[in-house]
């Protein structure tokens, strides 16, 4: 008889210990799944709020939610008493194979997730990145695409993109074109001048403010150089560039204003035998 009655006060002591401990486990459980799908919301709504592209909003939120939930059901396993270091460490070793396999690729996941959040340029910019030149025509979670000038795809991963200096000429409204223009030495510079300020004045495209400079820059070996410094909306910046330099070439040639190439003088000494 107390045989019976120690067995069951120990099976009703046990029960009551380990149903504690799964009733704390489904509460970890319950709780924690509440809070990665909260956190995943929270992941979802900030990066909507900036405009990032829909499919990687729902492939950060869905990685946000599973990997939280990895942690909560180790969480609840571990009060039950069951061993979970072993559990971790297999899943520790497993992530680790896995990221030393996609190294490369993990990095241009990191770099593009990146690119998408911070937007140093936008469909439609011209750049100049990766040593390479052109428009971006997509941004992708692994590597960005760019036509260059002459209608080459080029496709850059995008660790490369991130790893070096980007110069976005589309990420302002106006830009400076800077033009230099030699004149001869015996040619009149406030002539040369007053020709310059006229076709730039002339030129509807080219902004009053901020109002372009006209300067001597140098006296270099064969010309006397003019810096030609108009500002322009964006995308007129070629337009105006091309347009000008040739307006100047045929406007000097009116004028009787020469435009010096490179030339040496050489002087010759009779040397008496």
């Amino acid at each position: 008889m107390d045989n019976l009655e120690s067995i069951t006060t120990t099976m009703v002591g046990w029960a009551t210990l380990y149903g504690v401990k799964m009733i704390v486990a489904l509460l970890i459980f319950v709780i924690g799944k509440w809070v990665a799908k909260k956190l995943s919301n929270v992941t979802r709504r900030l990066m909507l709020s900036r405009e990032v592209d829909t499919a990687l909003v729902n492939f950060m939120s869905s990685m946000v939610y599973y990997a939280l939930l990895i942690f909560v059901v180790i969480a609840a396993l571990g009060q039950v008493g069951i061993q979970t270091a072993s559990f971790v460490a297999i899943v520790g070793a497993a992530g680790l194979a896995i990221g030393l396999a996609m190294q490369g690729s993990l990095s241009n996941f990191a770099a593009g997730v990146l690119i998408i959040i911070f937007k140093p340029f936008k469909i439609g910019d011209f750049v100049e990145m990766a040593g390479t030149s052109g428009v971006i025509e997509n941004i992708m979670i692994f590597t960005t695409e760019m036509k260059t000038g002459d209608n080459k795809k080029v496709i850059v991963p995008n660790s490369s993109v991130l790893g070096g200096i980007i110069t976005n000429y589309s990420a302002n409204d106006t830009r400076r074109v800077d033009l230099i223009m030699g004149i001869g030495y015996s040619d009149d510079i406030d002539k040369a001048k007053r020709v310059l300020g006229e076709l730039v004045a002339a030129d509807e495209r080219i902004l009053k403010e901020p109002a372009p400079v006209i300067a001597v820059s140098e006296l270099a070996d064969s010309s006397v150089n003019f810096v030609v410094r108009p500002w322009v909306k964006s995308a007129d910046y070629w337009g105006v560039y091309f347009d000008l330099t040739e307006a100047v070439k045929k406007r000097f040639d009116q004028e009787g204003i020469s435009i010096p190439y490179p030339q040496q003088d050489i002087h010759l000494h009779k040397v008496e035998s």
